[in-house]
């Protein structure tokens, strides 16, 4: 069995049992579990040492999705990714679904739709959406590969992916924009 499948297979295990999983994600490397179990979501905030007040972010495989997770949204936001250059987590109010733990206290959720093929193929696997937040300790730097990914966060997770280990193509965190109610989008992070 290839690497890929195979994590694809530990991954979906950890994931239905409520574990962390450290995983390349279109962007940089991530942590992630179940964004529907508030549980799993409370180990991200204790892993990362993050106040919990913070937003994580939420990936889905297909625009579709954005229909079970989000209320009434603005089907003009898919024309605006198609215009856009890095992968782009939107924040969208309405948030519905998700764990409450997710959900900002304002009803906004930050969701990115990915096209990068690890991310697709896992997330259509589980049938559900998954936490991504960047596999650091809350403050510090972002590990744009594996190499730089902390062995507090290392040994911190469930189960770690080895697909793209070896892989040292720089990667950055991607921008993030509000949308807003007349259409237009707010640059959060270029």
């Amino acid at each position: 069995m290839e690497i890929f499948e195979e994590d694809i297979i530990h991954c979906l295990q950890a994931l239905h049992k409520g574990e962390l999983i450290l995983y390349p994600t279109d962007t940089i490397w991530g942590i992630g579990c179940d964004a529907t179990n508030a549980e799993a979501v409370k180990k991200i905030f204790a892993l990362k040492k993050r106040d919990e007040k913070k937003s994580l972010i939420v990936l889905l495989a297909d625009e579709r999705d954005l229909l079970k997770y989000v209320t009434a949204p603005d089907l003009r936001i898919f024309d605006f990714l198609k215009t856009t250059k890095k992968p782009t987590t939107v924040i969208y109010d309405g948030a519905i679904g998700l764990a409450d733990n997710l959900i900002h206290e304002d009803g906004t959720v930050a969701i990115r739709l990915v096209k990068e093929p690890f991310c697709k193929h896992l997330i259509k696997r589980f049938r559900k959406p998954i936490v991504s937040t960047s596999a650091n300790i809350s403050g510090e730097t972002s590990p744009q590969f594996f190499k730089q990914v902390s062995e507090h966060i290392k040994n911190g997770v469930d189960y770690t992916v080895g697909y793209r280990r070896d892989d040292t193509t720089p990667h950055e965190p991607s921008s993030i924009v509000r949308w807003n109610k007349d259409g237009s989008a707010t640059i959060i992070r270029p």
